[in-house]
């Protein structure tokens, strides 16, 4: 099955996608209805899905993990060594923007090093602790499309990423939650970053060191995931910042994040 968020009436509505319509459900966001239980069966007012207005996928998620150097090739382009472990930072909700929403560039005399960075997000249907590899696969709901824009001189100023990673505005999350059943364990699956309509980053999440299974297995000895938590796997090879010369976002750039099985994230990048 397919759901999605979208904005309708001043509020936000989880919806279940059935081919060009969204049938609205009676819950704020797909995060909700994942804590419902609700299976998402219901509803009997629908809206045309090429009309919706989309909200972040999980407009209030309890936690926003991402995963960096997890790509073979990106931890190449980088000129590191694959790690040992996962290497986990966070992001906070106001990040998170929907699928066509704009990305509030800052200001240029703040930065003007804003990277792309496409990822399969994973997120949780079930509260998990202490997770074996089947109970992890267990607790994914599905997987959507994140793209973890970056502020790349704010995320290298210290050592730890989060400066450059949570500015807000900047994180498109969507359009839609495709559920496990169509897409398993999220391997496999052609992941690809367009600027301006030139490819950037094309890979496949098979290149993952460590796939949606390991990463929610090894996160929940940490802490326990909650549904609606987002985690995002990391990003394959291609980021500007590895580029020779660097190459960055501007006012008008546009970031197409596409995912095969699940869709894309279209937006254009302004000055907030």
């Amino acid at each position: 099955m397919r759901f999605t968020t979208v904005r309708t009436d001043g509020t936000t509505r989880a919806a279940r996608v059935e081919g060009d319509e969204l049938v609205l459900l009676d819950h704020a966001d797909v995060g909700a209805l994942l804590r419902s239980g609700d299976d998402g069966s219901g509803g009997d007012v629908s809206i045309a899905r090429a009309d919706a207005d989309l909200a972040p996928l999980v407009t209030h998620p309890e936690k926003i993990v991402c995963v960096g150097v997890n790509y073979r090739d990106h931890i190449e382009e980088m000129g590191r060594e694959a790690p040992p472990a996962p290497t986990y930072f966070a992001k906070y909700r106001r990040a998170l923007i929907g699928a066509r929403d704009t990305i509030a560039l800052p200001d240029p005399a703040i930065s003007t090093s804003i990277d792309w960075e496409a990822e399969l997000a994973v997120v949780i249907g079930a509260e998990i602790r202490d997770a074996t590899a089947p109970e992890a696969l267990a607790a994914i709901a599905g997987y959507s499309v994140l793209n973890d824009v970056s502020v790349r001189d704010y995320q290298r100023r210290t050592t730890q990423f989060l400066a450059g990673k949570t500015w807000e505005g900047m994180t498109p999350l969507g359009p839609e939650l495709v559920t496990r059943d169509e897409l398993g364990d999220g391997s496999g699956l052609a992941i690809r970053c367009e600027v301006d309509g030139v490819v950037k980053q094309e890979s496949t999440t098979s290149e993952l060191v460590f796939n949606a299974v390991d990463i929610v297995q090894d996160l929940s000895r940490v802490i326990t995931l909650a549904p609606g938590d987002v985690i995002a796997t990391g990003t394959p090879g291609g980021v500007g910042a590895a580029r020779t010369p660097p190459e960055f976002m501007s006012e008008g750039t546009e970031l197409r994040t596409v995912i095969e099985g699940i869709g894309e994230c279209v937006n254009i990048c302004r000055f907030r």
